[in-house]
């Protein structure tokens, strides 16, 4: 932050992007690229964040990979460097005063920030880019998100309702991340040949953290083994991410089915596009998959703690399913297998009718065929929806605001 003489009326706008882990980093990359494309040298973007938003252009005070520990696995002693970074964040943000500052995702970090930005300087508009979930746990959330929140970009197409039914603030669906990336999940005409080709390319997919490993590598191994034992040969391929990778390979180590362990995203996409069936752990994952058109079956399994506070949850906010594709088609077309259900014999079972052409394959292919409409996939790129969003509320900010904002950076 520094002084600066006051400027014209005709100075750029100013746009602020708070964003503390790695898929924040990538949405507000994208989002300044867009605004840059949109606005050219009419704009000026500063923020926190990681290396993606420093390829855009954007210098961060401080590494964002610091933040990394926030939520239920922070460590005490970590704590009072992370609410420093807190109050340093919002005080950087009050003294560039922009035109708006756009918190990403990361609400454990990103809504305090915005809550201290609202209370020293309430004429600066707030946006939030990727709501809370507040449909899946602490709906209460919503209402809470009005006093400090002036618009919510939603990254899936329920959300806008969710948002309104509980009293949240005003929520508009932009579109998910991924659609930007359409091209790399869908296969061309010989990889869809492959899919139906043998052996069959089964994608296991157990997890990125260590936690899910420990919990579903055991059990998928075995699910894979009773599948073969049916089907005869397969071409088993685990995509995921450095940080495990030797947990991982560890963990499949005695697997009878050995699988091919690929890391890079390239690799990963590709296996996608030539996959014939998935057995996936529950998370954002099972949306790709059925943005490829892999049919799959979807486990989770949880401390037992854990599951008992989630099966709470669940019953609270009347969640029909926890799986994402199914949240997002609206019906229940990925069978979920969570806790006791999540046993090898059960999810061979559930796995096997989608290797060959059955009403249960049809099913799930041609409710993803749906997903083009729901998600707006063939419209609008979601950075470039935001960043229409985010410049229509800052010049309105600026309009509204009695004096000129001093021109200075986040």
């Amino acid at each position: 932050m520094n002084d600066a003489p006051q400027p014209s009326p005709s100075r750029p706008l100013s746009i602020c992007i708070v964003a503390a882990e790695e898929s924040g980093d990538a949405l507000g990359a994208a989002l300044a690229r867009a605004l840059i494309q949109r606005e050219a040298d009419a704009v000026k973007i500063s923020g926190v964040g990681g290396h993606a938003m420093a390829a855009a252009g954007i210098v961060s005070p401080f590494a964002i990979d610091e933040l990394s520990i926030i939520g239920l696995t922070a460590i005490p002693r970590r704590l009072p460097k992370i609410f420093r970074r807190i109050r340093e964040t919002a005080r950087a943000v009050v003294a560039a005063q922009p035109d708006a500052l756009v918190i990403v995702d990361s609400p454990d970090f990103t809504h305090r920030v915005a809550r201290r930005v609202r209370r020293l300087s309430p004429s600066i508009p707030i946006l939030d880019y990727v709501s809370p979930q507040v449909w899946a746990w602490r709906p209460g959330r919503a209402p809470a998100m009005r006093a400090y929140v002036d618009q919510v970009l939603a990254i899936l197409p329920f959300e806008p309702a969710v948002h309104a039914a509980l009293g949240g603030p005003p929520c508009g669906y932009v579109g998910h991340p991924l659609i930007e990336r359409i091209g790399e999940l869908r296969p061309n005409a010989d990889e869809s040949r492959r899919r139906l080709a043998d052996p069959p390319l089964i994608l296991a997919l157990p997890g990125s953290r260590s936690n899910e490993i420990r919990r579903l590598a055991g059990i998928f191994g075995d699910t894979i083994a009773r599948v073969t034992a049916q089907i005869g040969t397969v071409d088993l391929v685990i995509p995921t991410v450095p940080h495990v990778a030797a947990q991982l390979r560890d963990a499949v180590a005695g697997w009878t089915v050995k699988p091919r362990i690929v890391v890079e995203p390239e690799e990963k996409w590709s296996a996608f596009r030539n996959a014939r069936v998935a057995l996936a752990a529950s998370g954002t994952v099972t949306l790709e998959l059925a943005l490829s058109g892999v049919p799959m079956v979807a486990a989770y399994r949880l401390h037992a703690i854990e599951a008992i506070i989630a099966r709470l949850i669940r019953l609270q906010a009347r969640l029909p399913s926890v799986i994402l594709a199914n949240l997002v088609l609206g019906e229940n077309v990925v069978p979920e297998l969570l806790q006791e259900d999540c046993t090898a014999d059960r999810l061979a079972a559930a796995l096997l009718p989608l290797v060959s052409d059955t009403a249960q394959r049809r099913r799930q292919i041609e409710a993803y065929r749906r997903l083009d409409d729901i998600m707006a996939i063939d419209a609008t790129a979601p950075s470039a929806r935001a960043a229409s969003i985010v410049l229509d509320i800052a010049r309105r900010g600026r309009s509204a605001a009695a004096l000129p904002l001093p021109a200075a950076s986040c």
